[in-house]
């Protein structure tokens, strides 16, 4: 009775190793294959060298609002994160045309800073709360999303 405990034992550690080295064989998909084409980084990625120096995913033109996930609710907030959040959440195409210099499109595979507003990631990140609201007030300025864009990446690239 033993020997069959042992032989099962064996069969069962056999399978579960053969299971975890297939696994671990296959690909990983690149980053970029799961970015969305209207997300594409507005300076060509073969101009850099390192994937920090590209532009983060964002959206080139206006999406549909029905497209976007909706925010968190503000009030869920306090401070300066609560502020971000509504800004975010009267400005939601405009935020959806941002790059998010947090890099969370590699880490969390975020579409653009609207991305981080649909859950509390932005509660936790100065960037994605700076970048908000500093886009907030380039718009009440008259700046157009692509301009505000412009502003963003030129402030955000360098750090």
């Amino acid at each position: 009775m033993n020997r069959k405990i042992v032989v099962t034992a064996l069969v069962v550690i056999a399978a579960v190793a053969a299971f975890a080295l297939t696994r671990q064989s296959r690909p990983t998909p690149a980053p970029h294959a799961r970015t969305p084409v209207a997300s594409r980084p507005v300076t060509p990625p073969q101009q850099h060298t390192h994937a920090s120096e590209t532009v983060p995913a964002h959206y080139e033109t206006t999406p549909n609002a029905g497209s976007l996930a909706p925010t968190l609710p503000p009030e869920n907030f306090k401070g300066l994160i609560r502020d971000a959040y509504k800004a975010v959440g009267e400005m939601p195409q405009t935020i959806a045309q941002l790059p998010c210099y947090c890099h969370c499109d590699e880490g969390f595979g975020h579409k653009s800073l609207q991305s981080c507003f649909v859950d509390d990631h932005a509660a936790h990140c100065d960037i994605c709360v700076k970048e908000a609201l500093a886009a907030y007030r380039l718009q009440k300025q008259g700046l157009t999303a692509p301009q505000i864009r412009e502003r963003i990446v030129a402030e955000y690239s360098k750090r």
